[in-house]
């Protein structure tokens, strides 16, 4: 079921009560959280299993292969740790190089960046969880699991773990480890996530989550697709002040995403931040009205960045040269995910990185 229709159907809302355990600690002054292409000590990912969330088997199969594709190509650049219950790691290995560890964390699906845990390093540069609880995009996913992943995983490694007091994603906040964040408020000002808190409040404590002193708000697409418009799949620092946007050629008055991108961009503009604009595809190998074909939703790893492509040579080319021109001492890797994309996500929803101590 893609992400999109999810949302429309009003299926699996009945089952989504999280049962959380308690924090362990409130926010903390002076953590930091570093840009994603600081050094990793590894990759963590998720193993996707649930059929209340993918009921169609055989498409479930293929997402399997497409994130141990992701997996395979990450462990050529660094360790990875692929989470998933004890009884799915027979299965799971049969598709997973050497390169890829496997621990006994159970998980539902496989959208590591928004269940997983956001690393930080407190004033002592001893590193912590800096926790935005995960409840299923505003309870419209099954997460028994997947919202327990982060506490699960900051235990075994006897980090402490430290509540923002946000609940959302990490997907939809974006950092540049330099300051600065930008975000869409239809995924964290919604009361779906985060009712009674002011887009102030939500602002500060993010800002303390992160380390960082400024943010830019543009307001994205409320109720259209299950994650309210995740920012990265629109727009990406590179460094600091620096962003990738992926935009059509042609935006359609009609789509609010369009729209919603072109504001997006215009604030971006106006905070005269540095921008470089990816096309969107055009002749692309899946052509549903919801297939999200973003260039901007890719993972950079220890001397490497891996891509999404999707069939159309012309656009797939212009987005390789950009990465390029952009991480310049790295080597891009691509990939065809399609099948994340169908379901509403990328490569960079798919992991989430462990800085080097």
């Amino acid at each position: 079921m893609r992400r999109r229709e999810l949302l429309k159907t009003g299926a699996m809302l009945s089952t989504l009560a999280f049962t959380g355990q308690p924090l362990l600690a409130m926010q903390k002054p002076d953590l930091y959280v570093p840009p994603e292409e600081a050094p990793h000590e590894l990759t963590f990912m998720q193993w996707p299993v649930s059929r209340q969330v993918h009921p169609d088997a055989a498409f479930l199969r293929e997402l399997k292969q497409t994130i141990a594709d992701i997996a395979n190509s990450i462990a050529a650049f660094e360790p990875v740790v692929m989470l998933a219950a004890a009884r799915d790691h027979s299965n799971a290995r049969k598709l997973l190089s050497s390169g890829v560890e496997l621990w006994d964390v159970p998980t539902e699906d496989l959208w590591c960046r928004d269940s997983g845990p956001l690393f930080a390093f407190d004033s002592a540069q001893k590193r912590v969880v800096s926790h935005i609880q995960f409840n299923g995009w505003g309870n419209k996913q099954v997460h028994a699991n997947d919202g327990l992943i982060a506490s699960r995983i900051a235990e075994r490694l006897a980090m402490e773990l430290v509540s923002s007091g946000v609940t959302g994603e990490a997907g939809g906040i974006e950092h540049d480890g330099h300051g600065l964040l930008i975000a869409h408020e239809s995924s964290l000002v919604n009361n779906n996530r985060n009712p009674g808190l002011s887009r102030t409040e939500i602002e500060d404590r993010l800002l303390q989550a992160y380390g960082a002193e400024r943010f830019i708000w543009s307001p994205g697409v409320w109720g259209e697709d299950i994650t309210d418009y995740h920012i990265d799949s629109l727009a990406r620092f590179t460094g600091p002040g620096r962003v990738l946007i992926n935009l059509p050629d042609e935006p359609e008055e009609a789509d609010p995403f369009h729209q919603a991108a072109l504001e997006t961009h215009d604030r971006l503009l106006a905070a005269q931040l540095q921008i470089d604009v990816i096309p969107e595809p055009y002749d692309h190998r899946v052509q549903a009205v919801d297939f999200v074909a973003s260039y901007a939703n890719y993972y950079v790893c220890n001397g490497g960045v891996v891509a999404p492509q999707f069939g159309d040579e012309e656009t797939d080319a212009i987005a390789v040269e950009a990465l390029e021109r952009h991480y310049p001492d790295r080597q891009v890797i691509t990939l065809n995910v399609d099948a994340l994309g169908e379901i509403g996500g990328g490569i960079h929803c798919a992991t989430q990185q462990l800085p080097l101590a």
